[in-house]
């Protein structure tokens, strides 16, 4: 429930949604996942430290991920000896028999074949001895064996990762459930409900995605290029340093074209934001766009905000676009680099085939890591982002704690007293100085302009809000010493708007008292007009509705709602504006469902329509948060002061 103050969303201009925005996080309300995190540091620290519990497993993920790179990064090294054996077999089948390999070496340099001579001083050959296939055979299984093993190590560590980061989640999922509940009301009121939903769904979503993929694929990636560059090193440290020549040009590529394709992303997202936002205003209001024939300019909002989501859109496909092709291209000279000085090397011998073979490979799956890594940083910052929009709603400020003792005897009297209350929402005082006292069985109706102070009120109450000074007394007992679970235990509450669940009408009934039978709960529905019209229905009590009521009318709805606040039997009874949305037929039976469950029991009744509080006991008339005026109807229009001005205003609209 709102305060009177709260502005609604699809009343901001586009200035107050930005501002609103930047204020929650930047971030748009689309559902979309956030770009980039604040503070990313501390917030990605925060949530690699939910992982603490899982030390150990942690360290034998990583075990298992060094061990399966090291498998798959020596496979190409074995891989390059069996191109050896295949190509020292062939020259070795060429030359002649009973000779060595120095002596032919020298043969070939008083023939003046110096270039064939200093390629065979490389090579590890027996002239006339061709292809060793058992060798052979036994270097490809080896291969064989190293990247299967490889493979069935990386399919291990990430089965254990996934059940460490589901239960992560689980209980990061069970954290949010339980923070929702220890909330302040005022929390609700401060932030527009479609952002608390992404924070509580997307963004958790958008964590569990991030650990899943990015942290077990970073790990691989840059394991994979320190060993990838260790084994590089190790075979020619010259096209080593060529290959490494690699990564500042990507750098510059990233750090050129990223920036401006990142910019371009965020005005994606807020133009995406700022359209879905005018969407949903013109679909819910689409009868009032209708009537007031705006169609026409509801199409040119749409179409003007659409033409600049798809030029964002378009410029950042393109700027993200490049960089793609262009990384391809660096690695393409890279790789024709070390072809052309790791033919020469193996021509000058100081360089086997097989070592050029693996080289080459190497230089390969460089760049697939390093692409990775680009790809996956945008995941780990959008991952990042999100978890810090959790974290910032894991630490918003909890409602006090419930230490209080005292405690009402079984059903309360219902005297409810007010002594010399204080409130406020921020440093201007709302309330000041206001006492009162209803009696038990009492009706006290409260009326007067909006934002008089109605609704904070009925909340002071039910403690919804925390009172900065005075007292609040249930049968004389100070309800900020009560729990607040006993206090709310003794109040029933009908809204202005329905609230119902998804179920039966005999479930959302029963809401009021779980543990009611059939039988009360029809009771219920009887002393309050519900059943006139459950029998109608095609399946009766068990008719399944929806969280908006399906087919059944607004006074229908606020019927069941009613019966629902009558089976909890409460001692206190709170009804806000609970008529002002049915019609005046469907009015009369509310108010006689109302009176019903008023019967016997001390109630509150906002109400903006002054005939519907005719015959309360007392009728409270508040102005800025003060009660200007107390009495009965009759009392009040005879001392013509603030309600007597209001009845006249009401009554002159009426005629």
């Amino acid at each position: 429930m709102a305060t009177e103050s709260t502005k609604p969303a699809s009343e901001m201009t586009e200035e107050e949604i930005l501002e609103l925005q930047e204020k929650l996080g930047g971030d748009d309300w689309s559902g979309s996942a956030p770009r980039s995190a604040k503070n990313f540091g501390p917030s990605a620290k925060r949530l690699l430290g939910m992982l603490s519990p899982y030390k150990l497993v942690m360290a034998f993920i990583v075990l298992l991920v060094v061990a399966s790179v090291a498998l798959n990064v020596y496979a190409p090294r074995v891989l390059g000896r069996a191109m050896d054996v295949i190509f020292n077999g062939a020259i070795g089948a060429q030359l002649p028999a009973g000779v060595s390999q120095g002596q032919v070496i020298e043969g070939l340099r008083a023939q003046g074949e110096d270039t064939f001579a200093d390629m065979l001083s490389g090579m590890n050959v027996t002239p006339g001895v061709g292809i060793d296939f058992d060798r052979l055979g036994t270097l490809i299984l080896v291969v064989i064996g190293l990247y299967v093993g490889a493979s069935v190590l990386m399919w291990l560590q990430g089965f254990i990762l996934n059940r460490i980061v589901m239960n992560v989640v689980y209980r990061l999922r069970v954290d949010v459930e339980a923070k929702l509940h220890r909330l302040p009301l005022s929390y609700f009121d401060s932030g527009q409900r479609g952002d608390i939903l992404s924070r509580t769904t997307n963004d958790v979503d958008n964590v569990q995605q991030a650990l899943q993929q990015a942290l077990a694929q970073a790990l691989q990636a840059i394991l994979m290029i320190i060993g990838i560059t260790v084994m590089m090193f190790t075979v020619s440290w010259q096209l080593a340093l060529v290959a490494l020549l690699s990564i500042p040009l990507t750098g510059v590529v990233i750090g050129v074209i990223g920036t401006r394709s990142q910019k371009q992303f965020k005005e994606q997202w807020r133009s995406t934001g700022m359209l879905n936002g005018h969407i949903e205003e013109t679909f819910s209001g689409h009868e009032v766009v209708t009537i007031f024939g705006r169609t026409d300019v509801a199409a040119e909002q749409f179409a003007e905000r659409n033409e600049t989501l798809f030029r964002s859109s378009s410029l950042a496909q393109f700027l993200s676009g490049l960089m793609m092709p262009i990384m391809q291209f660096v690695s393409y000279l890279s790789y024709v680099a070390i072809a052309v000085l790791g033919g020469l090397k193996v021509a000058a011998g100081s360089m086997t085939l097989g070592d050029a073979t693996a080289f080459i490979q190497y230089s390969r799956q460089f760049n697939q890591p390093l692409a990775e890594l680009g790809g996956m940083m945008q995941m780990v910052q959008s991952g990042v982002a999100s978890a810090e929009r959790v974290f910032e709603f894991l630490d918003a400020d909890e409602q006090s704690a419930d230490t209080g003792t005292a405690a009402v005897e079984g059903r309360a009297r219902g005297l409810v007293e007010f002594r010399d209350v204080d409130f406020s929402y921020t440093d201007e005082p709302l309330i000041e100085d206001l006492s009162l006292r209803v009696e038990p069985g009492q009706t006290a109706a409260i009326v007067g302009p909006t934002g008089a102070g109605k609704t904070t009120l009925v909340n002071l109450i039910m403690r919804f809000y925390e009172i900065d000074g005075g007292k609040i007394l249930l049968d004389g007992v100070d309800t900020a010493q009560m729990t607040r679970e006993q206090l709310r235990s003794q109040v029933g509450m009908v809204l202005q708007d329905a609230v119902l669940f998804e179920g039966t009408i005999m479930d959302n009934i029963r809401y009021g008292r779980l543990d009611a039978t059939d039988e009360e709960v029809i009771e219920a529905a009887t002393a309050t007009y519900v059943d006139r019209f459950v029998h109608a229905l095609p399946e009766g009590y068990n008719t399944v509705i929806d969280q908006s009521g399906g087919s059944l009318s607004a006074g229908e709805r606020q019927l069941i709602t009613i019966a629902r606040a009558f089976l909890s039997q409460p001692a206190l009874l709170i009804l806000d504006e609970a008529t002002s949305s049915v019609d005046t037929r469907t009015e009369l039976l509310v108010q006689k469902a109302m009176s019903a469950l008023r019967s016997e029991r001390t109630s509150f009744v906002i109400a903006h329509r002054l005939s519907t509080i005719r015959d309360s006991d007392l009728i409270l008339v508040m102005e800025s948060g003060r009660i200007v005026e107390s009495g009965t109807h009759d009392e009040l229009l005879a001392a013509e002061g603030a309600y007597w001005r209001l009845h006249q205003s009401q009554f002159a609209e009426e005629e």
